[in-house]
């Protein structure tokens, strides 16, 4: 037990400490009291940009305050991170981060111009989307087994496109090949709509892409899908297979989406945001429609959601290293 001093250095220190906490908690009573500006670093379309509006306009129930939803594409979305890290931490400025910006980035770019670790504050976790990896129609397989064979017997004549350098949708792919031991070539989009566009198109011949966005060309006949990323099958299409059933054990990655904020928020403020987030995600109106787009709610707190970023983050490291990707 702690005991403090009527008089003294320690009531000096406390006295000091309960004053400075006044003004975190005015802010955070006062928060918001402007509109909130939510940065997606990707194209509109994408499973980020669908997330962020989802759970942006369930929000702003909780928030009493309009979110607008703002994309900025470009730099594999070091641009929007840049952006966000040099914005004011009143919390009115917040933005959609996920394995890409805030795991493989930093070892996909020699320099980045700010620092994942110190320049954001984590604040909850989202929601995590399997992916599914589909060709299109042109490509002369059946399934992942065929499609793996078929890279063996072309080593690099095949090619792959991504939502971005560094995206999930990159590193899922750069997974798979290290542990199959294939070598495909890396197109890079500038977000999904693009890459899957180009894919269903006969540009380049497959794309591990959220299953949101397959959706519509996989019923339409336009892209075929050999297996979902998911350690389980998902429940939009229960007759795929995962890739652990389709000869690749262990193998089990989704795509995770999260919300951080620029350095220097009040911790208070994080609380309050991290507390609405997960009152909205707990929603069954919110809850559901998620859930229609092959996406799954992920609630956390904030604590619980940096551990969550560390691990992911050292799980990276591993892959990239393993598959000798450097930084450019």
């Amino acid at each position: 037990m702690i005991v403090i001093k009527p008089f003294g250095m320690a009531s000096l220190v406390v006295g000091l400490l309960l004053a400075a906490s006044v003004p975190l908690s005015a802010q955070a009573q006062a928060y918001p009291n402007k509109a909130i500006r939510l940065v997606v670093p990707f194209a509109p379309g994408g499973s980020s940009s669908i997330v962020a509006r989802a759970v942006g306009a369930e929000m702003s129930k909780e928030l009493g305050q309009q979110i607008i939803i703002d994309n900025k594409p470009g730099g594999g979305g070091n641009v929007a991170m840049l952006e966000v890290a040099r914005a004011d931490p009143d919390g009115h400025t917040l933005i959609i981060g996920h394995i890409g910006t805030l795991a493989v980035n930093p070892y996909m770019f020699a320099r980045l111009p700010f620092d994942t670790d110190k320049d954001f504050v984590p604040i909850s976790l989202l929601a995590k989307i399997p992916n599914i990896f589909v060709v299109n129609a042109s490509v002369p397989v059946k399934d992942l087994r065929e499609f793996i064979a078929l890279a063996r017997a072309k080593p690099g004549q095949l090619n792959f496109s991504s939502a971005g350098i560094g995206s999930g949708t990159h590193f899922n792919l750069e997974k798979l090949k290290l542990m199959v031991g294939i070598e495909v070539t890396h197109v890079p989009y500038k977000g999904t709509p693009e890459a899957i566009a180009d894919t269903i198109a006969g540009r380049v011949c497959c794309y591990f892409a959220p299953i949101n966005a397959a959706l519509p060309h996989i019923k339409g006949g336009r892209a075929v899908a050999l297996a979902v990323s998911s350690a389980k099958r998902s429940s939009l299409l229960p007759d795929v297979p995962t890739i652990a059933e389709s000869g690749v054990p262990k193998f089990d990655y989704t795509l995770w989406i999260g919300l951080w904020g620029p350095p220097g928020m009040p911790a208070d403020v994080v609380d309050k945001i991290n507390k609405d987030v997960n009152r909205a995600l707990a929603s069954s109106d919110l809850n559901d429609r998620l859930v229609s787009l092959g996406t799954l709610p992920m609630s956390m707190s904030s604590a619980e959601f940096t551990q969550f970023i560390r691990a992911e983050v050292e799980d990276t490291a591993r892959v990239l290293k393993a598959a000798g990707i450097k930084p450019q």
